[in-house]
């Protein structure tokens, strides 16, 4: 294909000697005006954040473009909890990184988070929909942002001592030091302007919030 029209009929090439898929991309100039040229550090990061994501994945990096040809292999054997970890490499986290998964067999929409705290007072938090990271948010992020104020808001009542039952916190006062990722899989997903920068899907809002509900609430009391 050349800007979208094949160049000729459909080929059988079979049968392989191997299984899968080569997918060959090249970039066209007359598309691509601004720069053909790739960066190694944009794809390094993409990459290294789709083995997260997909773990057990295996994914490598070959660029032979200079004199010395640079490589990369991206591999996570955890997924979001290395991927908490990672992001938190520089921090002094409180405790290991909490994972929750969770899934709605009506939706087909699953949903698996990992948090973790540390000593900053900076928060960082990123979301994911079909390994696409949303970074406008949307209703996978509301959805987990309204389940963390309430639960811990719930716990720290029942924890408190009777002085201290009325005490409401914010959602402000949890995000300090927060490093979390959200990631949902969404059959048919809705994302608001075509950069798929901000997820759209109302149903996805309160499924995120049942599953972080439940299992937090679980975390907190074992």
């Amino acid at each position: 294909y050349e800007q979208g029209v094949a160049l000729g009929p459909v080929k059988a090439q079979g049968p392989a000697k191997t299984t899968g898929t080569t997918i060959r991309f090249l970039p066209d100039a007359s598309i691509f005006q601004a720069t053909i040229e790739f960066s190694y550090d944009v794809l390094e990061k993409r990459l290294r954040e789709l083995a997260f994501l997909n773990k057990g994945v295996r994914i490598r990096l070959v660029d032979e473009r200079g004199e010395e040809p640079r490589e990369a292999e991206f591999h996570s054997s955890e997924g979001l909890s290395e991927f908490v970890a990672y992001m938190n490499r520089a921090q002094t986290p409180f405790h290991p990184p909490v994972v929750f998964t969770g899934r709605d067999d009506e939706q087909a929409v699953e949903v698996e988070v990992a948090m973790q705290y540390n000593d900053s007072i900076s928060e960082s938090v990123v979301s994911y929909c079909n390994n696409i990271n949303t970074i406008e948010g949307g209703t996978h992020l509301t959805g987990f942002r309204a389940a963390l104020t309430r639960t811990l808001n719930q716990y720290a009542k029942s924890a408190a001592p009777a002085s201290k039952k009325d005490l409401t916190i914010s959602g402000e006062d949890f995000k300090e030091g927060l490093t979390a990722i959200v990631s949902v899989r969404v059959p048919d997903p809705q994302f608001e302007g075509q950069t798929k920068t901000k997820l759209g899907n109302g149903e996805v809002e309160g499924i995120v919030a049942r599953v972080v509900n439940d299992r937090l609430a679980e975390y907190l009391e074992t």
